[in-house]
């Protein structure tokens, strides 16, 4: 009789709850990063620090604005990093680092949280915004991951905003790789942070969606490959758990799955929590929905950031829980950062500690 009365409150009680949820109580999250890295107070100055924590904030004000006027979250996390595409401050569309040989490759990914459809571009070299030719690849083929000629190629017979190789060219990149080339030195020592950009969110119809993209690692070579267009490794969503967007050394994220694998932690963290019983409030209800709080959806990130940190990478990402919990979980001495809800969050920061 118990198990006949437990259906019968999934089957007739829970639809009408969830809607009632929606209405009553539509609220929303969202996080974004502007890469992670070995970013120093003394030497960055007033004006330079001004300058990031506005270009954070006009992003971060371009996807709450989008999840505040009921916008969805994968609509939100594109008005995040289309603008920061554009913003050679960061190291994804204009902007971004070169490789050995001198060039901009592009590389991105988006999921949506919903049915877990996903969409990622690598080695692109013309596309304005490769996010949104991710998302097409998402919506209007029947793949997930194109590359190189392939994906320009597609972009070509779907009208996407074609630019000129120079367009992505800025002089600080080029003197990062001479530099490199010259001193020997590695891409973390010309770069001193992952400047990859991406945004997770969670909208108020209970969807969540992550977007990521960057131009890679100063002077990669042999056509490498980061974490930040691999799904499960730099973008993962799945409304079940939480939506995720790295940054940092992407060898290591990949070999962790960090996305995917915070995730995972999300859903078995919530499954033990609804084996605890089935009244977990008193009210006589199943247990069917437990929110993970805040300091829950913390420990998970930090763990998986500690195995990334065991194997000898850093970084860090950002995380949205279905409930709306947004946390940022870094190894490294800052990360471009910010976040906001729909109950009076609004915050941007650099360094560790903020």
């Amino acid at each position: 009789m118990r198990i006949l009365g437990t259906l019968f409150a999934l089957l007739f009680l829970l639809p009408a709850a969830a809607a009632a949820h929606e209405t009553a109580d539509a609220r929303w999250s969202i996080a974004i990063h502007g890469g992670a890295g070995t970013m120093d107070r003394e030497s960055m100055t007033g004006e330079q620090r001004a300058a990031y924590e506005a270009a954070l904030q006009a992003a971060l004000d371009a996807g709450a604005e989008v999840l505040r006027n009921g916008g969805s979250a994968l609509d939100a996390v594109k008005a995040v990093i289309v603008p920061m595409e554009d913003d050679p401050k960061f190291n994804a569309g204009r902007g971004a680092v070169f490789t050995w040989e001198g060039a901009n490759e592009l590389d991105a990914s988006i999921m949506d949280g919903r049915d877990r459809s996903a969409g990622a571009v690598t080695g692109v070299r013309t596309i304005r915004h490769p996010i949104l030719l991710a998302d097409a690849v998402r919506t209007d083929s029947p793949h997930v991951f194109l590359s190189g000629a392939g994906a320009e190629e597609f972009a070509l017979e779907r009208d996407f905003e074609i630019v000129p190789p120079e367009w992505f060219h800025t002089e600080r990149r080029r003197e990062a790789l001479e530099r490199m080339k010259a001193e020997q030195v590695s891409a973390v020592d010309v770069d001193h942070k992952f400047g990859t950009v991406g945004a997770v969110a969670l909208d108020m119809h209970g969807n969540l969606a992550a977007g990521t993209s960057t131009g890679g690692m100063t002077g990669k070579r042999w056509g490498r490959i980061g974490d930040s267009p691999v799904i499960g490794a730099g973008t993962y969503a799945d409304n079940r758990a939480c939506a995720v967007s790295a940054t940092g050394s992407g060898e290591y994220f990949i070999r962790v799955g960090v996305a995917q694998e915070i995730c995972t932690r999300m859903r078995m963290a919530g499954a033990m929590a609804l084996d605890v019983g089935d009244d977990t409030d008193g009210s006589g209800a199943p247990a069917t929905d437990v929110p993970l709080t805040g300091a829950i959806v913390q420990r998970i990130a930090d763990s998986v950031m500690a195995e990334v940190g065991a194997l000898g990478g850093e970084g860090g990402v950002i995380v949205v829980s279905p409930s709306g919990e947004a946390v940022f979980s870094f190894d490294t001495p800052g990360m471009y950062r910010g976040r906001a809800t729909s109950e009076g969050v609004n915050e941007v920061a650099i360094f560790a500690g903020e």
